[in-house]
């Protein structure tokens, strides 16, 4: 049987798992509005958004 094996990219974020979106929204403590426009910014990378998200927060210093 010829079958593709499925890709998985650990540092990209995949739009279409509701579970994973909604995991690192919580994790980065965004709203949907602004995990929204940090995604459209950056893109779906997770280490782009994580720094999208931090400059979106300038109260906090760090990682």
């Amino acid at each position: 049987m010829n079958r593709l094996k499925p890709v998985n990219f650990r540092n990209a974020l995949d739009l279409s798992d509701k579970v994973q979106v909604k995991t690192l929204r919580k994790r980065l403590k965004l709203s949907p509005d602004q995990f929204a426009d940090a995604l459209r910014k950056s893109g779906n990378s997770i280490s782009a958004l994580v720094k999208e998200a931090a400059a979106a927060r300038p109260g906090k210093l760090g990682a």
